[in-house]
């Protein structure tokens, strides 16, 4: 009986990683079978424009055939065009800028990806996004994982959610639908190395996507434009340019293809030469009269919203869940953005951010993430709490 309780603690654990074809991923895989788990790679097939996803999976197998671990190919491409793309197309069709990087982390990679993983007998699923975790409540977050392969703590303890240790890489900002449940079955390999440490840890490694470049912008575009992609949903459609003042400066391609903050707008049949002397931002969208309204300066009072409403909530602390408060928070609403802070009034299912300082670029369909502490370091700074939708 004490050889068998012994063989069972002694037992590998069991982690299923999404390996992407980058660096990021690769490093992360590495790391985990450095630190003993049994590592079975695992490239996620989604829904692709330009033939890219093929090259990214051949890139993973490489890597994983150099750590010698399992390598799976699992598609979603379905599920992704569901899930992922018809939400984003409707989004822009009903005059929002919807975030489809924090869906395919909900539905897709903490969902489809975890429930499969878990259904073949998996422990964790880990990934190669910059964020910590915690699971320890009292003390800091511990190590690259918050677990080693022998000593995780009870799935009874809760689960922090932290920001990376590379604050310039930081990706908390769209984990913010994750659950305590997912959580305890989550494992974020790099989360406590710089970018530069992660890179240099490939080079030592011999991992072939070492030098590999970062990719940018939405993942399934690839090389097509967002407006490319959005034109074979949603026709163009010519509607009017108005100043702040209500004067006409000429006209767009439709709004649904504009985002509050953008600055590049390109007008036809200016009806002034105003706008040719400065940037012009997008402060304003009417989808029904199909008009824009646009600012002369990145200062103008319209680019700032004071307060918010937000919906589809979520806090990873669920006892946060469904209760009415008032709590000073930090906040980000728009990735990158420094947190600011801001007043929390919750009234159950409803949510109103009301800042400390007027927020610019504040635009509908994003997201605004919760943040309970600021600092200057990444260990001053305290966990992600939660989220939701901007109306």
């Amino acid at each position: 009986m004490l050889k068998e309780l012994k063989k069972v603690k002694n037992k590998k654990r069991k982690v299923f990683i999404g390996m992407s074809g980058g660096v990021d991923s690769s490093v992360a895989a590495f790391l985990l079978k450095k630190q003993g788990y049994e590592v079975i790679g695992v490239f996620m097939k989604c829904f692709n424009l330009d033939g890219c996803a093929e090259r990214d999976a051949e890139d993973a197998r490489r890597v994983a055939g150099k750590l010698n671990i399992p390598f799976y190919v699992w598609d979603f491409e379905k599920e992704y065009k569901k899930k992922v793309v018809n939400y984003m197309v409707e989004g822009y069709r009903k005059g929002i800028t919807p975030n489809p990087d924090v869906m395919c982390n909900k539905e897709i990679k903490f969902g489809l990806f975890l429930k499969k993983a878990l259904e073949m007998g998996a422990d964790f699923v880990a990934t190669g996004h910059y964020v910590r975790l915690d699971r320890s409540p009292n003390t800091p977050a511990q190590g690259v994982s918050g677990a080693t392969p022998k000593s995780y703590p009870s799935q009874e303890r809760w689960v922090s959610l932290l920001i990376a240790r590379d604050i310039n890489k930081d990706q908390s900002y769209f984990l913010w639908t994750l659950t305590q449940k997912q959580l305890k079955h989550c494992l974020f390999p790099i989360g406590d190395y710089l970018k530069s440490e992660v890179r240099e840890i490939a080079r030592k490694a011999g991992l072939p996507t070492a030098e590999k470049k970062d990719s940018q912008g939405i993942c399934f575009l690839g090389k097509v434009t967002l407006d490319e992609f959005l034109k074979q949903y949603i026709p163009e459609k010519r509607g009017a340019v108005l100043s702040v003042s209500g004067e006409k400066l000429g006209e767009h391609k439709g709004a649904h293809f504009y985002t509050i903050g953008q600055r590049h707008i390109d007008i036809v049949n200016r009806k002034t030469q105003i706008a040719n002397s400065a940037p012009i931002y997008v402060v304003e969208k009417n989808i029904g009269t199909n008009t824009l309204v646009v600012a002369e300066s990145d200062r103008n009072s319209a680019l700032y919203k004071k307060e918010i409403e937000l919906k589809d909530i979520n806090f990873i602390n669920s006892n946060m869940t469904n209760r009415s408060f008032n709590q000073r928070i930090f906040v980000r609403v728009r990735y990158r953005q420094p947190l600011s802070g801001a007043i929390l009034n919750c009234m159950k299912k409803s949510c109103r951010l009301i800042f400390e300082k007027p927020q610019k670029y504040v635009a509908p369909g994003q997201s605004a993430v919760f943040y309970g502490k600021k600092g200057h370091t990444y260990r001053q700074t305290g966990e992600i709490l939660g989220g939701g939708v901007i109306t």
